[in-house]
């Protein structure tokens, strides 16, 4: 029996995470697999606290270094109560964003040190990383135009191009350094290509994780 993996779905705004989530559960129920789906901030009730602080307009103009620390203030708490203890009774885990956002949305958007995150990660979750990362990659005007189409945009919505411009990069740089485990799934094509990309990634990996 292989251990049960931990997958997780990343990108900027616009780039149809709920949607490409949606399919990535249906592939798992298809697949036999049971799963808890979660996401960051979030997944616990003081993560999701956190996330109203973090994504509301209350604490506008709020430090970098405030932002970075809740962010894995809500991650620490959401390993212990929620990630670890799932992976560790054989149920796979589907995250929507986690700690390749920190990099690309308070390193590359924010501007902070890689390596202090990065110490942050060691500390927080002692050596755990996804098995496996979908980074769902589109220009970044296509991106906001469809996020504006959706809701008011929230604390980080409301940055402007430039900042998404650095956090695209930032993921496009983790993927190019990280191959194996973060696959770029095309965002700005058809809703159908983009789910086929999607099905034909997941089928690769749960071949492999089957045996």
């Amino acid at each position: 029996m292989a251990r049960a993996s931990f997958i997780t779905l990343e990108g900027i705004e616009g780039a149809g995470k709920t949607t490409c989530m949606a399919q990535l559960r249906l592939l798992l129920k298809q697949a036999g697999i049971g799963f808890l789906e979660t996401r960051e901030p979030g997944g616990t009730q003081l993560g999701e606290d956190l996330r109203q602080l973090l994504l509301g307009h209350k604490h506008t103009g709020m430090s970098d270094d405030a932002e970075l620390l809740l962010m894995f203030a809500s991650r620490a708490e959401h390993l212990q109560q929620k990630i670890l203890p799932a992976l560790d009774n054989g149920q796979w885990v589907l995250c929507d964003r986690f700690t390749d956002a920190t990099y690309a949305y308070q390193g590359g958007g924010r501007g902070i040190a890689y390596d202090r995150i990065r110490n942050l990660e060691d500390w927080v979750q002692q050596g755990l990383k996804p098995d496996l990362t979908l980074l769902l990659d589109l220009p970044v005007d296509l991106g906001l135009e469809r996020a504006g189409k959706r809701s008011a945009p929230d604390r980080f919505e409301s940055e402007a191009g430039m900042f998404f411009e650095k956090v695209r990069q930032t993921y496009l740089d983790l993927a190019a350094r990280e191959p194996d485990r973060i696959k770029v799934i095309d965002a700005s094509l058809t809703l159908d290509e983009v789910l086929a990309q999607i099905t034909s990634t997941m089928n690769h990996f749960l071949s492999h994780h089957q045996s």
